[in-house]
Formats: C-alpha cells, sequence, structure tokens
C-alpha cells in the first residue's frame, strides 16, 4: 500500500464507525423506550409503589423542635469539624471553620474516637438532624 493512502483509510473508517454510533443509539433508545411502555415490569418512582414491591420503606422522624436535641444515635445527617467552645452536661457547643456555633448531644450512644474532649480541642462529629454526635473524634 501506498504510505499516503493509509491515512485516508483510517480517517474513513472512523468516520464511519462515528456514523454507525449516531444512528444506532437513537434507534436503540427507541427500541428501549417502546419495551418500557407495554412490558409489565415498568419501572416505579414512588415511594408508594416501591413499598408495595420491596416492603416496607423506612420512616423517618422528623427532626425535633428548636432546642431539643436527639436523644440517641439515629442517621446521620452531616459532619461537623471546629473547637470546642463550651460543654454544659452533655451538650457541647462548637465553634465551626465557618465561625457558626452548633450545638450538639453527646450521650452514651457517642462513639468517642480519641478519648474526652474539653473545652478548646479542635472536633470533628457526625451528628443528627436533630443534634445527637453519632461519633465524635
Amino acid at each position: 500500500m501506498n504510505a499516503k493512502l493509509t491515512p485516508s483509510l483510517l480517517t474513513l473508517a472512523v468516520a464511519t464507525l462515528a456514523a454507525v454510533a449516531f444512528v444506532v443509539a437513537p434507534a436503540s433508545a427507541k427500541e428501549k423506550e417502546k419495551a418500557g411502555k407495554h412490558s409489565k415490569h415498568a419501572t416505579t418512582t414512588s415511594a408508594a409503589a416501591a413499598s408495595s414491591l420491596l416492603g416496607s420503606v423506612p420512616v423517618q422522624t422528623p427532626a425535633p423542635k428548636p432546642g431539643q436535641h436527639d436523644s440517641k444515635p439515629g442517621a446521620a445527617w452531616k459532619t461537623v469539624g471546629g473547637t470546642v467552645k463550651e460543654i454544659h452536661g452533655e451538650t457541647y457547643t462548637v465553634e465551626d471553620f465557618d465561625g457558626r456555633q452548633v450545638k450538639m448531644h453527646v450521650g452514651q450512644g457517642t462513639k468517642h474516637l480519641r478519648g474526652n474532649k474539653k473545652v478548646g480541642d479542635t472536633i470533628r462529629a457526625e451528628i443528627t438532624h436533630g443534634g445527637f454526635a453519632n461519633s465524635i473524634q
């Protein structure tokens, strides 16, 4: 073969593959859409439909009112990092790295991952929506 002919054959092969991909992909998507409309196993998105198919769906309890805290571990809501400013019984006030103060309840269910904390310590805590510290380090 001629050395000048090889690049043009490669370009032609790539262009052909790209054209086939542009034709096949939309056709494939249309077939899937048609099959989904007429299928007995249509996908569902509602919680009620999922519940009927899968059994029970976990119920999330509402967040406590302002000034109240969760009293036991629960689903993690966020991680708070900062400096302990105050400790009153089982309530820690932590100033996060943005300067906001966050109150959290540290109880018997809290995992202490590096010993007990005192005012001035830098901590990172995983808390529930109600402010209970699941873990603190």
